[in-house]
C-alpha cells in the first residue's frame, strides 16, 4: 500500500494536476463537454424550487409540494445521466471541471465558482438526490394536513441544493457556502414547529453547536490561504503533496480544524450533543439529516481532504480516535433510549463514527467509509421513515414502552424496518454485513497497538449495535401490546410506504453490489491515487474477524430477546443501573458542556458586562460628573454684581503682592 497520496500526473506542458486524482488542468481535455456542462442544473433545480415556494407565498400552496418533489427527482435524473456518462470513460478521463463564473478576484487571490465532477462527488450526488427525493415523496403523505407544508417543502429543496453545492464545489471557499447552507436549512427544519418552545430550542442548539465546527472550517481555510496562497483544491492538494518537516505544523493545524468542522456537522465527539435533540423536527427531516445530507457532510470533508490528512499523520490519528470514541459513545447511548427517534439518532452517531474511523485509516479505509455511508443512507432513511410510520399509527407517540405487537397491524412498516434492522447489525448477506465488516477488518490493519485498540473498539461496537437495534425492533413490533385503549394502530398510506419499500431494497442488496463485486474500490480508488494492486492484511485473519463479529451479533440479538421479549422489561420501565441512567442522559454530555463551556462563558460575559458598566462606563460617567460639578460651581462666580467682581480683583492683587513678597 502506498504510504501517501500520489498525484496522478506530473506537471506537463505548464499544466498542473490536483493531488489524489481530483481533476487535471491540461487545457480542454478535462473541461466540461456535452451534457456535463449542464451539471449546474443539479444545484439549480432544487434551488429554484425553494425560491418559487418561498417567494410565491400562499399562491403556491396547491402545487408547491409536488413541484418541489418533481424538481428533486429532476436533479436525480441529471445526476444519473452524468453518472452513466462517467461510467463510459476511462479512470483518468472521468474527473471533469465545470467552470461557472469568476467569483472572487482580489490581487493574487482569485477564486472561481466551479463544480468538480469526479467519482467521489457523483456517488454523493446520487445518494443525496435519490434518497432525498424518496423523502420528498414520503413527506407528501406525512405532512399532508400541515398548514405550512409549502414552507416545509421549500426548506427540503433548500437542504438538498445546499448539500449538492457542498459536495460539488471545487474549492474550500465554495464548499463553505454549501456548508453554511446546510446548517441554515437544518436550523429551519429542526425548528419547523417553532411554536413549541422545546422544538425551537432544539433548532437553536443544533445551530449553535454547528457554529463551533464552522469556526474550525473557517480557520482551516484561513491557514490554507496563508500557507498555500489559495483555497481551491488544486492549490491546496498540490501544496499538501510537497509538505515537509518545516511546515508540518501548518498541515496538522489545517487537518485538526477540518476535523473540528466534521465533528460539528457529523455529530462526532465532542460536538455530538445536538443530534438527539434534533429529533424534534418532523420525521422526514430526521431521515434527510441522518441519511443523505447533514451528518454525511463531515465524512465527505475528511475523505475529500485525504491529501491533507495523508500529509499529517498526527491529525489522521486523531480522526481515527474520534471515530472510535463516537462509535462506542453512540452505541452505549442507544442502549437506553426509549424514544424511537432518539435511539435511531444514537445509532447514526455510532455508524458515522465507523465511517470516520475508516476515513482516518487512510487508503485502506477510504472506499469502505464511503461504501458504508451509501448503504447506511438507505437503511437509516428507511428506519427513520419507518419510525415516522409508527408514529403515524400511534398518534405521534415516540415512547417504545407504549408500543409492542405492531407487526400484525403495520406489516409493511414492520417488514421494511426489519430489513433495515438486519442490515445495520450486519446480518449475513445484507448491506451492513459487507460494508461495516470491511471497516472492522480495515481497523485491524497496522502495526503496534493501533490495530488492536481500534479493531477491538469496532468489534465491541458491532456487538452493542446488535443489542440496541434488536431492542428497538423487539420493543416496537414484537412482544405484548402495550398501547392504551385510545390508540388505534394502522398502516400508513402508499405515499409513505412505497419509499420505505424502495429503501428496504437498497438496505438488502446495495452492499452486495458495492463490495463483493469490487465496484466501490474500483470506482473510488483511482480518485484517491491508490494502486489497484496495493493491499494490506489485518493482524488477524479476516475469517476470524468475521466469525467473531457474527458471534457478537448473535450474542447482542440473543440478549435483547431475553430481556425484551422473554422477560418483557419494557412493562416494568426500570430505573436501571448507574450506567443505564447515564446513557439515558446521553452520558451527561449536556451537563459536561454546561459545566465546561456554558457556565464559564456566562460568568465571563457577566464579568465583562460588570467591568464595562462599572469600569469603562463608570470612569466616563465620573469624569463627566466631575466636569459638570466643577463648571456649575465656577458658574456661581459669574453673578453680575460689581462688588463681587471688585472683591475678586482685590483678592487677585493681594495674591500677586504676596507672591512678590515671598520671592523678594
Amino acid at each position: 500500500m502506498q504510504s501517501g497520496m500520489e498525484t496522478l500526473a506530473t506537471l506537463a506542458n505548464g499544466a498542473g494536476t490536483y493531488a489524489a486524482g481530483v481533476v487535471t488542468h491540461d487545457g480542454e481535455a478535462h473541461a466540461a463537454t456535452g451534457f456535463t456542462s449542464y451539471a449546474w442544473l443539479l444545484v439549480a433545480l432544487p434551488l429554484v424550487g425553494a425560491a418559487v415556494l418561498l417567494l410565491g407565498g400562499r399562491r403556491t400552496d396547491k402545487f408547491g409540494p409536488l413541484l418541489a418533489t418533481a424538481l428533486s427527482w429532476g436533479a436525480f435524473l441529471v445526476g444519473a445521466i452524468l453518472f452513466i456518462g462517467m461510467l463510459g470513460r476511462d479512470d483518468g478521463d472521468r474527473p471533469k471541471s465545470v467552470h461557472l463564473f469568476d467569483w472572487v478576484a482580489g490581487g493574487s487571490f482569485n477564486v472561481s465558482a466551479g463544480m468538480l465532477l469526479d467519482q467521489l462527488s457523483l456517488v454523493f450526488v446520487l445518494l443525496i438526490t435519490f434518497v432525498g427525493s424518496l423523502i420528498h415523496v414520503y413527506s407528501l403523505g406525512y405532512m399532508e394536513h400541515d398548514p405550512d407544508k409549502r414552507r416545509f417543502f421549500a426548506y427540503l429543496n433548500l437542504f438538498v441544493a445546499a448539500m449538492l453545492l457542498l459536495v460539488l464545489a471545487d474549492s474550500y471557499l465554495l464548499l463553505y457556502v454549501g456548508w453554511e447552507g446546510v446548517g441554515l436549512a437544518s436550523y429551519l427544519l429542526i425548528g419547523f414547529w417553532h411554536y413549541n418552545p422545546a422544538f425551537a430550542t432544539a433548532g437553536n442548539k443544533a445551530f449553535v453547536m454547528n457554529r463551533v465546527g464552522d469556526l474550525g472550517l473557517s480557520i482551516g481555510i484561513f491557514i490554507m490561504f496563508f500557507h498555500f496562497g489559495g483555497v481551491d483544491f488544486s492549490t491546496v492538494f498540490a501544496g499538501a503533496e510537497a509538505v515537509n518537516g518545516v511546515n508540518q505544523g501548518f498541515m496538522t493545524a489545517i487537518g485538526l480544524m477540518l476535523l473540528l468542522a466534521a465533528c460539528g456537522k457529523s455529530a462526532q465527539f465532542p460536538l455530538q450533543a445536538w443530534l438527539g435533540d434534533a429529533m424534534a423536527g418532523p420525521t422526514p427531516v430526521s431521515a434527510l439529516i441522518h441519511a443523505a445530507t447533514m451528518v454525511t457532510a463531515g465524512v465527505y470533508l475528511v475523505v475529500r481532504s485525504a491529501p491533507i490528512f495523508e500529509a499529517t499523520p498526527d491529525a489522521q490519528t486523531v480522526v481515527v480516535i474520534v471515530g472510535a470514541i463516537t462509535l462506542l459513545f453512540g452505541a452505549i447511548v442507544g442502549c437506553a433510549k426509549d424514544d424511537i427517534k432518539k435511539a435511531l439518532a444514537a445509532s447514526t452517531m455510532s455508524q458515522i463514527g465507523y465511517m470516520m474511523l475508516a476515513a482516518g485509516l487512510g487508503p485502506v479505509g477510504y472506499a469502505f467509509a464511503i461504501a458504508h455511508l451509501l448503504t447506511h443512507g438507505f437503511f437509516k432513511a428507511g428506519m427513520f421513515l419507518g419510525a415516522g410510520s409508527v408514529m403515524h399509527a400511534m398518534d405521534n407517540q415516540v415512547d417504545m414502552r407504549r408500543f409492542g405487537g405492531l407487526f400484525s397491524l403495520t406489516k409493511i412498516t414492520a417488514v421494511t424496518f426489519g430489513v433495515g434492522w438486519l442490515a445495520i447489525i450486519g446480518f449475513p448477506g445484507l448491506s451492513g454485513f459487507f460494508t461495516k465488516d470491511k471497516i472492522i477488518e480495515a481497523a485491524f490493519i497496522g502495526v503496534g497497538w493501533r490495530p488492536w485498540v481500534f479493531g477491538l473498539a469496532a468489534l465491541i461496537g458491532a456487538g452493542v449495535t446488535a443489542f440496541y437495534m434488536s431492542r428497538l425492533y423487539f420493543m416496537t413490533f414484537l412482544g405484548k401490546k402495550r398501547w392504551t385503549d385510545d390508540v388505534h394502530p394502522h398502516e400508513s398510506p402508499l405515499t409513505m410506504t412505497i419509499p420505505m419499500m424502495v429503501l428496504s431494497l437498497g438496505s438488502g442488496f446495495l452492499g452486495l453490489l458495492l463490495v463483493p463485486t469490487g465496484f466501490i474500490t474500483g470506482w473510488l480508488n483511482p480518485a484517491f491515487g491508490i494502486a489497484e494492486t496495493a493491499e494490506e492484511h489485518p493482524v488477524v485473519a479476516p475469517i476470524i474477524i468475521t466469525l467473531v463479529t457474527l458471534l457478537l451479533i448473535v450474542a447482542g440479538v440473543g440478549l435483547a430477546y431475553l430481556r425484551y421479549i422473554r422477560d418483557d422489561v419494557p412493562v416494568l420501565a426500570p430505573t436501571g443501573s448507574l450506567v443505564t441512567q447515564a446513557a439515558r442522559q446521553d452520558l451527561y454530555q449536556d451537563q459536561i458542556n454546561e459545566g465546561l463551556f456554558m457556565r464559564p462563558g456566562v460568568h465571563l460575559t457577566r464579568s465583562l458586562v460588570f467591568a464595562d458598566s462599572k469600569g469603562v462606563d463608570g470612569a466616563a460617567g465620573g469624569l463627566a460628573a466631575m466636569i459638570g460639578g466643577s463648571s456649575s460651581r465656577l458658574r456661581k462666580l459669574q453673578n453680575g454684581f460689581a462688588r463681587s467682581y471688585a472683591l475678586t480683583m482685590l483678592a487677585g492683587v493681594v495674591a500677586i503682592l504676596g507672591a512678590l513678597w515671598v520671592i523678594s
